[in-house]
């Protein structure tokens, strides 16, 4: 029994590791957060193992079927729609129900978007801490004010359809000048890494508007 957690390409296929594809083929269950998604990479790979699915409105309800699936001996992997499963994804629930049940865990290494675009930013990466997604309205000003007095390189998600209006409160409570980073579309063919202050940033998309993931490094306070 054991529950692995494979991380898939963040746009790129040529990115997954021929690890996690042995992985996906030899364990008796993936686990896929949207098993549309996850088909047409199974499939362009050829895998044939069963799917289960498994995202952010179901995993309250199955984790204790999946945990007594294990524990009959069967061994599962664990998939996000890209990246690392647990990363601003389902995953947590699961991992801490296998822990506290004596199940072996492991997680393989790959891709997870926030790395190549806190490497690529220019910003200082010795430090950093990951935000994830802000809130959307409740507790939205309370995370930005906290986060202003942060010395830390600050890395954040995004959608494209709200980036001004994040990139518009990293003006009002960070200041104009603080430098940002914003990489959209990473390993894919439009990828795009756009450096500046926050004011510039936010000029730039406010004329050309984004598409595709993104992920905002912001410069911590001086």
């Amino acid at each position: 029994m054991k529950l692995y957690l494979v991380p898939t390409p963040i746009g790129n296929l040529k990115d997954i590791t021929l690890r996690a594809l042995e992985v996906l083929k030899d364990v008796d269950l993936i686990l896929a957060e949207d098993t549309r998604t996850s088909g047409k990479l199974l499939k362009y790979f050829e895998i044939t193992t069963q799917m289960q699915s498994h995202h952010m409105h179901n995993e309250h309800k199955i984790v204790n079927g999946l945990v007594d699936k294990l524990k009959s001996g069967l061994t599962i992997a664990m998939i996000s729609d890209a990246g690392t499963p647990a990363i601003s994804d389902p995953g947590f629930l699961l991992v801490r129900a296998c822990v506290e049940n004596n199940i072996d865990v492991e997680c393989l290494p790959g891709a997870t978007a926030f790395v190549p675009a806190l490497v690529n930013s220019g910003l200082p990466n010795d430090k950093f801490v990951f935000e994830g997604f802000l809130p959307v309205k409740k507790g939205r000003q309370t995370r930005l004010l906290l986060l202003a007095e942060e010395t830390r390189t600050i890395i954040f998600y995004e959608s494209p359809h709200k980036l001004l209006k994040t990139l518009g409160h990293f003006c009002e409570y960070f200041g104009e000048d603080r430098r940002v980073s914003v990489s959209r579309e990473l390993t894919k063919l439009y990828e795009e890494t756009i450096r500046g202050s926050a004011k510039e940033v936010l000029q730039y998309y406010t004329e050309k508007p984004p598409k595709g993931e993104i992920v905002i490094c912001v410069a911590g306070k001086s």
